[in-house]
């Protein structure tokens, strides 16, 4: 059998260090399956992205174990390689939220049980977003309320109550919660209003506090799932977008959903965005744009 070259991108402080817990057995299912893996250890923000820059384009394929931060660091590397040259990627995802895996149902903090899935698995295309000036995202975009709900929430509450502590947080942040005036640009519709939450986003889960039927969501349609929430100015606005959101109404008063290959944010001033649940900078106007299957995933 042929072996196949594997660079293994391992972030040591995802999860904890939950690498160490399968790590040595997850090389040996992908050695057995002829890969030949190097590995190598993150040891600063952003190496990631020059790692996978620099194998992308020499490898027959990529994995990396890390949570969703790490995961887009790894695709925003493969982005910059030439898209005959970008090398199949697989994800063995480590940590707490991990939206990317439970979108695509990957076994969380089980390496092994990972590279078992990458293994048997047959390249499948997948969405990535472009934020402009190099910026990319692999699940969500977004900006306002619940956007760092998933990382304020209390590791303890989070134990505790699960995803019904992320509601719980939002929901006794409603009436503080910041606003702004959007005008929303995409694929030839124009909206405007007052929202507390705008998100652009490939994925069945979101901070999981937002979830999408699987039936509902593409990951290689070439569209992104565009979510808009309105500021709620009295009890009676509040207790529509709760009802609108509990009943998965997508085209409500208060909570909407559309489907578009790009989408126009502007602002009076300049708003902070949220990218794959870490700080995304911030702009008065911004274009995202969807790069269709720009990525093989083995998974």
């Amino acid at each position: 059998m042929e072996s196949k070259s594997l660079l293994v991108i391992v972030n040591p402080v995802a999860g904890r260090g939950m690498y160490r817990q399968g790590l040595g057995e997850a090389l040996h299912v992908l050695y057995s399956a002829g890969y030949k893996p190097t590995v190598v250890f993150t040891t600063r923000a952003g190496e990631a992205v020059e790692l996978a820059e620099e194998g992308g384009g020499r490898y027959d394929a990529l994995c990396c174990l890390g949570g969703d931060g790490t995961l887009s660091d790894v695709v925003t590397g493969l982005m910059r390689v030439p898209e005959e040259k970008r090398a199949p990627l697989g994800y063995f995802p480590l940590g707490t939220a991990n939206d990317v895996a439970t979108t695509l149902r990957l076994p969380k903090n089980d390496p092994a049980a990972a590279a078992r899935r990458m293994v048997e698995s047959a390249p499948r295309a997948w969405d990535v977003g472009y934020m402009g000036s190099g910026r990319y995202f692999t699940y969500v975009a977004a900006f306002g309320a619940f956007t760092d709900v998933s990382y304020e929430t209390s590791q303890q509450s989070k134990q505790a109550l699960g995803h019904l502590a992320y509601l719980l947080e939002g929901v006794n942040r409603l009436a503080k919660l910041p606003h702004y005036w959007t005008r929303v640009e995409l694929d030839g519709q124009t909206l405007e209003g007052d929202f507390i939450f705008g998100g652009v986003t490939n994925s069945t889960s979101v901070a999981g506090l937002v979830k999408l039927d699987q039936n509902l969501v593409s990951l290689d349609d070439g569209l992104f799932e565009v979510s808009l929430v309105r500021f709620p100015e009295n009890l009676a606005d509040m207790n529509k977008l709760m009802s609108e959101v509990a009943a998965h109404r997508y085209d409500g008063e208060m909570f909407s959903m559309r489907r578009s290959e790009r989408v126009r944010f502007i602002f009076p001033e300049a708003v902070p965005f949220t990218r794959d649940g870490e700080p995304g900078g911030s702009y008065d106007e911004i274009l995202i744009e969807n790069r269709r299957a720009a990525i093989k995933l083995l998974c």
